[in-house]
């Protein structure tokens, strides 16, 4: 009698837990209806990278703006004059729609109806880092494609030249801590910027008339004579120098040396905030990437979870990740 109560309440247990789990994530939410969901993902991932090694930047930062705005919905994959992709942080900025296209025609082609594009999103991003020397995660799963985009709040997205304090407060706002902060920062150890995005610590710093003195020299030198007054900002240069492709620690060994790219990245360590603050992440981080790998990982689940109010009323499994199913 009393085995047959212990594997009653195993079954009634295990029933609840399924129960809840379209609104809990779970690492294993795919694995009846689409059991090769990561390889298929992983095989268009590394297609991409193959064919541009950039893209492993592009598509982390596309998880990051799309779960900043209205929690990791897809939202920034939706087109239309409207829609987050021509937000100012986003248009002609934002890329890598064309490799999600892809994953997600492979993915429908192995599990129709199956797999929201929030969450080829999701894996894409940690696949990206992975297959650039970076760490692994379970990438919780089950999220819905949301059915509007949020264009305004896109345009609030964390800046290159937002103040800490403002960094900080962003992040808050979407139940991030000042951990999160940094290590999500280290996402910078790989891709490019514009010189639109860091010459304004070229000449005229905050209108001193003189550049940022927290640039170092060399470094300084080289990029006014990559971006001089009156080029084109659209040039690109790594945001990590001397590691462009790599996922690794070097993006904060370059902080600690004056050499942080944009502004964003260098106020972690020299702003008078971050004494208080990000400093002293900066400087482990720098010296210990096990501990930025461990950080980084921790931190891009929390991303993950940032509170999505889109569920099964309000949300769907998009077909075509650009549009919302029935749209005409």
């Amino acid at each position: 009698m009393q085995k047959q109560a212990k594997l009653l309440f195993g079954v009634v247990t295990l029933f609840v837990l399924c129960l809840g789990g379209r609104a809990q994530l779970n690492p294993y939410f795919y694995a009846q209806s689409c059991p090769n969901l990561f390889q298929v993902v992983r095989k268009q991932v590394m297609t991409a990278l193959k064919a541009e090694i950039r893209m492993a930047a592009s598509l982390i930062r596309l998880h990051f703006h799309d779960c900043f705005v209205n929690g990791c919905d897809a939202s920034i994959l939706l087109d239309g004059n409207n829609g987050e992709k021509f937000a100012i942080p986003n248009v002609n900025s934002a890329r890598g729609y064309e490799v999600i296209d892809s994953i997600k025609t492979a993915v429908e082609n192995a599990c129709p109806g199956v797999v929201s594009c929030a969450d080829i999103l999701a894996i894409a991003a940690r696949d990206s880092v992975l297959l650039s020397g970076g760490p692994s995660w379970r990438v919780p799963l089950g999220r819905r494609d949301g059915l509007v985009a949020n264009q305004s709040s896109a345009n609030n997205l964390p800046s290159p030249f937002d103040p800490l304090d403002v960094l900080i407060s962003k992040f808050q706002a979407v139940g991030l801590n000042i951990t999160d902060v940094v290590a999500l920062s280290g996402a910078h150890t790989f891709g490019q910027a514009k010189c639109d995005l860091f010459s304004n610590r070229l000449f005229n710093f905050s209108g001193t008339g003189a550049p940022d003195t927290t640039l170092e020299t060399t470094v300084l030198s080289d990029l006014q004579s990559f971006c001089p007054v009156g080029g084109n900002g659209n040039r690109t240069t790594s945001l990590d120098r001397n590691s462009t492709d790599l996922f690794d620690n070097h993006y904060f060994k370059n902080i600690l040396e004056g050499k942080g790219l944009l502004s964003s990245d260098q106020i972690l360590f020299s702003s008078d905030l971050a004494t208080n603050t990000t400093k002293s992440l900066v400087v482990a981080y720098g010296s210990n990437q096990t501990l930025f790998f461990m950080d980084f990982t921790s931190s891009m689940v929390r991303m993950g979870n940032i509170m999505n109010p889109v569920n099964e009323s309000n949300g769907e499994i998009r077909k075509n990740c650009r549009v919302i199913n029935n749209s005409s």
